[in-house]
């Protein structure tokens, strides 16, 4: 297969473009290849040449978008030595995204990956992206932590991701609830700063008990 010309990467982008703009502006119900063309300026023709079907565009959009936006921040989270930081970033994080839309649009794309086979996968695929940096962070900042031994950086990190995605949609309905919840993570960041925060003997001690009771 000859490599892409520059046209046509540059139309593609305008698809991918458009197709996230819509979702955001119009929500899924109303994507279409007519819509979605519209909004990038370019002949509905082109959405089938290039992807084969609106699904399998809206899936490459999903995936275009995660990756602009988690490289958004790879480079705060790599930035980050503490849980309560990560946090902090999470939230900073969750007030610019939903600003610039994305929150609507990802409520968008999970109600149609309900519909739209295509959706699923690639929705999954680009939270996989924060996942993946999350539990960077986590593995990181866990390491040498009294409660690190008891966490799977893999799991929390998928816990946290659900969270965000929660407390995101949630937002729409309940800006209040969604504000408190977000409080709540801000003081279980602080609790876990407090604990790396004490001596080699009270370490220890957390530790033992914590050995305890994951054994019973």
């Amino acid at each position: 297969m000859s490599p892409e010309t520059e046209k046509s990467l540059e139309t593609k982008a305008k698809l991918l473009e458009g197709a996230l703009r819509t979702l955001t502006e119009q929500g899924i119900a109303k994507t279409s290849a007519r819509t979605v063309a519209a909004a990038a300026g370019v002949n509905q023709a082109l959405v089938f040449y290039h992807f084969g079907s609106v699904d399998e565009l809206l899936a490459a959009a999903c995936r275009y978008g995660a990756e602009q936006a988690v490289g958004r921040y790879r480079e705060r989270f790599d930035a980050v030595t503490s849980l309560s930081e990560l946090l902090a970033v999470g939230r900073e994080m969750h007030e610019a995204e939903r600003d610039r839309g994305h929150v609507a649009r990802l409520g968008q794309l999970l109600a149609g990956a309900q519909t739209h086979e295509a959706l699923g996968p690639a929705t999954a695929a680009g939270l996989d992206l924060w996942i993946v940096e999350i539990e960077k962070v986590l593995v990181r900042v866990l390491g040498g932590s009294p409660v690190g031994e008891f966490v799977d950086p893999a799991g929390l990190a998928r816990a946290v991701a659900a969270s965000f995605v929660g407390m995101e949609l949630y937002e729409g309905v309940d800006a209040v609830g969604a504000d408190s919840a977000l409080d709540a993570l801000d003081q279980l960041g602080v609790l876990v700063s407090a604990l790396e925060e004490l001596g080699p003997v009270a370490q220890r001690a957390v530790r033992h008990r914590l050995r305890r009771t994951a054994r019973r």
